[in-house]
């Protein structure tokens, strides 16, 4: 485990070390299930323990890291029924949400979520690196559920938040599915122009589950590699 010491004593610094945190637990610089020792990661980041303990706090409080038997803490380490729950529930609330924005959308609503998807393919064809296609795509999904004009709905999205970005990561760092994932924004954009709740409702569906079938996938292999270590 490798992090940077870049970080400075100021007055936000418990967000910084917080977001600095989640993101290395993402791209899993700090493995499922490795344990948070408070003063070796104090020492690393070159920062005190009250910012520390508070940015851990915050960690547990959005399921990214646990606390142990012994009082410390580890990263969750996602299970295969975690990555099937996930998914499923997702599956429900953002079709639904699809649903919706090709009900209540008007055409200027559709510009944003246009732009967000040129966006997301001259990405690919520069081929840049996976953290910026997931920033992309997250937002590509959030303008598509702000579309659905359901608050309740979209807090409710926005509470799988954090094992959303763990599971985008795993996903898009894979080429062949990164072009699928547009080609399918790209049919979602056509069904909701023409209002056609039914089919981007499907789509939608069909797309979370291609990607809960890559993290399962990817998930086993680790597995695999695991036992023949």
């Amino acid at each position: 485990m490798q992090l940077s010491n870049n970080f400075k004593e100021r007055r936000f610094l418990g967000q910084d070390v917080f977001e600095y945190l989640k993101k290395v637990i993402i791209d899993q610089t700090i493995e499922p299930g490795s344990r948070l020792v408070e003063s070796k990661i104090a020492d690393m980041l070159g920062i005190s323990r009250t910012p520390l303990r508070e940015a851990f706090h915050k960690l547990e409080r959005e399921d990214w890291i646990e606390k142990t038997s012994s009082g410390g803490f580890q990263v969750v380490t996602l299970t295969k029924d975690d990555i099937e729950q996930t998914f499923g529930i997702r599956s429900v609330l953002e079709a639904y949400a699809a649903r919706l924005a090709a009900d209540n959308h008007t055409i200027k609503d559709l510009v944003p979520l246009e732009k967000k998807m040129k966006e997301y393919q001259k990405c690919l064809e520069l081929k840049k690196d996976s953290d910026k296609l997931q920033e992309i795509n997250t937002q590509f999904h959030d303008i598509l559920y702000s579309l659905s004009k359901s608050p309740k709905l979209i807090k409710m999205i926005n509470q799988l938040r954090a094992q959303i970005s763990r599971f985008r990561q795993i996903i898009l760092q894979h080429a062949e599915y990164a072009h699928e994932s547009n080609e399918d924004h790209i049919k979602m954009l056509d069904a909701i122009k023409n209002r056609d709740g039914n089919k981007v409702e499907q789509l939608v569906r069909q797309h979370i589950i291609k990607g809960r079938d890559v993290v399962l996938s990817e998930l086993k292999q680790e597995e695999t590699n695991k036992k023949s270590a």
